[in-house]
């Protein structure tokens, strides 16, 4: 409830009275640093500097030690020396940022270094930023607070796609025929994504398209939902909306682009015949086309209130079948069968 002053109360009285009210807002944790640098003068100072401006600080003399720490706990931000005993600073840079789980963590690069081949092999080891020795604390404090706040702007992207993603497991939960299908269908179409050598970005894409493809039907009646089959034209009509509405829902974040036409596209068929756009093979962007063959796999694999679930097999000539005729990608129907070989292979 809002606190509204009386009538004839001055501002000092009311500001204390919030002054006086209990606190109700959650405390923000600490921004934690992980400082790596085998010099213990060094360390000892930047732990020390960082302490005092109020930041929850980890030093560590190696970088076998801080990968370690980091799998405990993901820091904020990490300061590390380059030359190091055992693996240096660009190794441990270049880790981070090819791991999907620690590669947002703004990389700053401490060195007394000063030509431009460290610089560049630093920049192509990912490294977002750089301190030279001997360091300043005026410029130390500037840069931590700039990649802070970077980060900070990062981690509410990351919340914001949390969400989205959790509402797309709550229109799966409408359905307990659906149970798992998204957590399923991320996993089959990153992997294949993988198996045909895309760019990481484009496999993350896929990963979170498993979870945000149906988030439009958020919007669908439950009684149109669970109905399934033999939808009447009208109630077709609505069922068709699903992907622009999760489209629209998705757009404000840039961070979504590439799932976008994942999301708009997934219900699209080579032969011109799906929707909403009527799109034909050459007019549907790969991504979507990619999810789409997961898609079909799991939905022909699990009960359905319509149909009892088919063998791997049965599946595999349906989506032959079906790919021939124009429904789904020839191609990837292939690649998608060759990489399940593959692993039952290895497995």
């Amino acid at each position: 409830m809002a606190f509204i002053p009386k009538p004839g109360t001055t501002f000092s009285s009311v500001h204390q009275s919030y002054k006086s009210m209990p606190e109700l807002l959650p405390q923000r944790r600490l921004p934690r640093i992980l400082v790596v640098d085998d010099n213990l003068d060094t360390m000892v100072l930047m732990r020390e500097l960082l302490s005092r401006r109020g930041y929850d600080v980890v030093a560590i003399p190696s970088a076998m030690q801080a990968e370690e720490e980091i799998k405990k706990q993901l820091p904020d931000l990490i300061l590390s020396d380059v030359i190091m005993p055992g693996k240096s600073g660009y190794e441990l840079c270049r880790d981070m940022k090819e791991n999907p789980e620690t590669r947002l963590i703004p990389f700053v690069l401490i060195t007394g270094l000063s030509d431009r081949e460290d610089r560049v092999r630093g920049i192509e080891a990912g490294a977002d930023d750089f301190l030279n020795k001997p360091i300043f604390p005026e410029e130390l404090f500037a840069r931590v607070k700039s990649l802070l706040k970077l980060k900070e702007f990062t981690d509410e992207l990351e919340t914001a796609e949390s969400v989205l993603c959790t509402l797309g497991l709550s229109v799966e939960s409408r359905d307990p025929y659906t149970e798992g299908h998204c957590e399923r269908l991320a996993l089959h179409a990153s992997r294949l994504g993988q198996y045909l050598g895309l760019e990481e970005e484009a496999i993350i894409a896929l990963r979170r398209g498993g979870y945000l493809h149906d988030l439009g039907k958020i919007a669908v009646p439950d009684e149109i939902l669970k109905k399934g089959k033999n939808l009447t034209p009208a109630e077709w009509e609505i069922m068709k909306q699903h992907p622009i509405t999760g489209e629209n829902i998705c757009r404000p974040l840039k961070s979504l682009r590439l799932v976008l036409p994942i999301i708009r596209n997934h219900h699209e068929h080579s032969d011109g015949s799906g929707y909403p756009d009527g799109l034909r093979k050459g007019e549907i962007p790969l991504l979507p086309r990619i999810l789409q063959v997961a898609d079909v796999y799991d939905a022909l694999r699990t009960v359905r209130p319509y149909k009892p679930a088919l063998t791997h097999e049965q599946a595999a000539v349906t989506m032959r079948e079906e790919a021939a005729v124009g429904l789904w990608d020839e191609e990837l129907v292939t690649e998608f069968f060759n990489m399940l070989q593959k692993q039952e292979q290895v497995a």
